[in-house]
């Protein structure tokens, strides 16, 4: 399907007779689980973009050219993403927002909020390895919320399993119908490039088997006299075997139930050797979806609307530490949105002006003058803006969606330098403003308790108390391994059982009662021994008005 096609079947054209600037943003993220090659994907994507001039692999030793997207210090020092980042580029008419996310479990919340934010998710799948432990949990994200999934199966240059053994897994595992849209052509050492059977394109290097693509070639098929004198004979065998398989095996791609999430398209490549990164780049501008409509608590926010509405998905501190600075990131449901303009914080019921919003490039920046739904921008202030809070032109309405899970780890706080109280408690309120801890106050005794969904969420932490507060801190272990939020449709029975289990209740952030259980049996006895209080896993984070 054409871009042409695809806006006039996405909605109707304005006066002029061109399509709503809506229609032309792509807003996706890329999912996978640790080290199947999301972020060399990511930079490879950016390049192809014309967003940078050289992509440098992210490694863990040896070479530390690091990713752009990975900005924090911890990131460039371990090879890892860990933190959530925006990228805003444009190609050919469509403007690109990609949003990195931490690839590492540990940072599977910040990567949930992530997903309520954008329209599509790239699923990267080692060849190798097929669909790992995060890669499932993220994809059920997505299937939650009907996101769109493209299938990248990366990795190819190298020794993998069969394409049609990828193939079945994800269709079994996910209950996904998929269709093939390139082909590998060989692999590991036999590898030959990769084969494009909706274009007939054959994708490869001048420079021999595995090197760089460098080569497009135009062929009439897999019978086609150059791939017969370039492949070796098994090669090309096993080639035209697949593809007549494949045809007749996988359903030919259907746009509706793509954007519908029952079907993925799958793309075979290999992200280090730039094989399906341009193939990819164009499917999303040419298939892709465009803004979709954002659930509310009292409607639905379509994004042809006049009215401009967004909600707060991630707060980042202190992205620049010489301005101790802290920024909003905002994704825009509806309206057109000009600098400048006075919005209503709905939770504070004020009203304040955006004079200032940046589009980004991961660290780098620029005055956002107009942008439209489905664009992210950031929004500096001083700790108003809160992950889950709303902005609009007046109206009483909060976006939902945005969770927040129980944690997983619990450790006490232990400072060093007993003077620097004042410093660690900003500090920890800023991160937990960012979603990267939870900060539990215990009803007895005077050390904050830190949750976290994975340990080394706890090591960013210190590094970063270290580096942006100049505090260090240690911790301890409690005898508590989750904590639960604590609710009651009887405020009575509520207040007498916070009062009587004083010793296991803490207050979050928000001054919401918490319970903090030793373990899972305790979790389903207290559970059983108060029928009528709900001990609740994840909460909705939607902002009521402040008072």
């Amino acid at each position: 399907m054409s871009l042409t096609e695809t806006r006039a079947d996405a909605g109707a054209t304005n006066a002029a007779g061109t399509a709503p600037s809506h229609l032309t943003r792509r807003t996706f993220a890329i999912i996978s689980h640790p080290d199947a090659g999301k972020t060399t994907l990511t930079e490879k994507l950016l390049l192809s973009g014309g967003a940078i001039r050289a992509a440098g692999q992210v490694r863990a030793r040896g070479e530390r050219r690091r990713a752009r997207s990975d900005w924090m210090k911890i990131e460039q020092e371990r090879g890892i993403s860990v933190s959530s980042s925006v990228m805003t580029f444009e190609r050919d008419g469509i403007t690109f927002n990609l949003l990195d996310t931490p690839g590492h479990e540990d940072f599977s919340e910040d990567t949930y909020r992530t997903l309520t934010a954008v329209d599509a998710a790239i699923m990267v799948i080692d060849a190798a390895k097929g669909i790992e432990t995060q890669t499932r949990k993220l994809f059920e994200v997505c299937r939650l919320r009907d996101i769109p999934i493209i299938t990248f199966i990366n990795k190819i240059d190298r020794e993998g399993r069969h394409p049609l053994e990828a193939l079945d897994e994800i269709q079994e595992a996910l209950a996904l119908d998929v269709t093939p849209m390139t082909w590998p052509v060989g692999m590991g050492s036999d590898f030959f490039g990769v084969y494009d059977w909706q274009t007939k394109t054959f994708l490869t290097s001048s420079e021999g088997r595995g090197q760089r693509l460098d080569t497009e070639r135009q062929v009439s098929g897999v019978d086609d006299p150059y791939l017969v004198e370039t492949l070796f004979p098994n090669v090309l065998a096993e080639l035209q075997e697949n593809v007549e398989l494949g045809a007749e095996a996988y359903p030919a791609f259907d746009r509706e139930a793509f954007l519908e999430g029952h079907m993925t398209p799958v793309f075979f490549g290999s992200a280090l050797r730039d094989y399906g990164v341009e193939e990819i780049i164009r499917f999303i501008a040419s298939s892709g979806p465009a803004p979709h409509a954002q659930p509310a608590t009292t409607r639905v926010i379509r994004p042809e609307e006049p009215k401009v509405t967004g909600f707060v998905f991630k707060v980042q501190a202190n992205m620049d530490p010489k301005h101790r600075d802290r920024i909003a990131f905002v994704r825009l449901c509806s309206g057109v949105f000009k600098r400048g303009m006075k919005l209503k914080h709905v939770r504070a019921g004020k009203t304040i002006a955006v004079t200032a919003p940046i589009f980004f490039f991961a660290e780098e920046r620029e005055l956002a003058e107009t942008a439209y739904p489905g664009d992210v921008i950031g929004v500096p202030n001083h700790g108003q803006l809160r992950v889950g809070d709303t902005l609009s032109e007046g109206e009483e309405i909060h976006v939902t969606g945005l969770p927040a899970f129980a944690p997983e780890v619990l450790r006490r706080v232990r400072l060093s330098d007993t003077m620097r109280v004042k410093q660690m408690r900003q500090g920890l309120m800023d991160l937990a403003e960012e979603g990267l801890v939870q900060i539990f106050k215990p009803q007895i005794g005077s050390n904050w308790i830190v949750g976290v969904v994975g340990v080394l969420q706890l090591d960013v932490v210190v590094d970063r108390l270290r580096n942006e507060y100049a505090t260090e801190i240690g911790f301890d272990p409690v005898p508590y391994s989750t904590a639960r939020w604590v609710e009651c449709d009887d405020e009575t029975t509520l207040r007498k059982f916070l009062e009587t289990t004083r010793m296991s209740v803490a207050q979050d952030r928000d001054d919401r009662p918490v319970y903090l259980f030793k373990n899972a049996w305790e979790v389903n006895y207290v559970g059983e021994k108060n029928p009528d209080i709900r001990f609740r896993e994840t909460r909705e984070i939607v902002h009521t008005p402040e008072g």
